[in-house]
């Protein structure tokens, strides 16, 4: 790697970091309501993690499946912004493989498939405190007007 090329890097990552604190300082509904950490926000890519707690469990006594989306779609929130162009969800699928128990540990690691113009395409990985996939979700975003920091 060239030294010009790991000062883009470095900055691509500085950026990304910045945009997530933003975003995460702001967005009620992760941070309050479902008390969700945001763990790394980078180029293309963001980690979060959310506790299973009582007021999440649906009439079976697991997690709700509306929690687990919740995860997996802010997560791809964070990674498809990462780059500090607004971006929205385009569309989404979720599919659900095992159960979330209270007090499960999830984390949803997002990352960038593939960025093509206004559209890009990101897989979401949602696993709990063993390394067990709970769920993966397929998010398309697409990018409109705007920063989301001042850069």
């Amino acid at each position: 790697m060239s030294a010009a090329t790991a000062v883009t890097d470095s900055a691509a990552h500085e950026l990304a970091r910045r945009v997530g604190q933003s975003m995460f300082a702001v967005d009620n509904a992760t941070k309050d309501f479902m008390q969700m950490e945001l763990v790394t926000c980078e180029p293309g890519r963001a980690v979060m993690r959310m506790r299973v707690r009582e007021p999440m469990l649906n009439g079976h006594k697991i997690c709700h499946g509306g929690m687990i989306f919740t995860l997996a779609d802010s997560t791809f929130a964070f990674a498809c912004n990462s780059h500090n162009k607004v971006t929205v969800a385009a569309g989404c699928s979720i599919e659900f493989l095992k159960a979330g128990q209270l007090d499960d540990v999830l984390t949803s690691e997002a990352q960038e498939q593939v960025l093509q113009g206004r559209h890009g395409i990101y897989d979401i990985r949602v696993s709990n405190q063993r390394g067990e996939v709970v769920a993966m979700f397929r998010g398309k975003s697409a990018q409109i007007q705007g920063s989301v920091i001042p850069e």
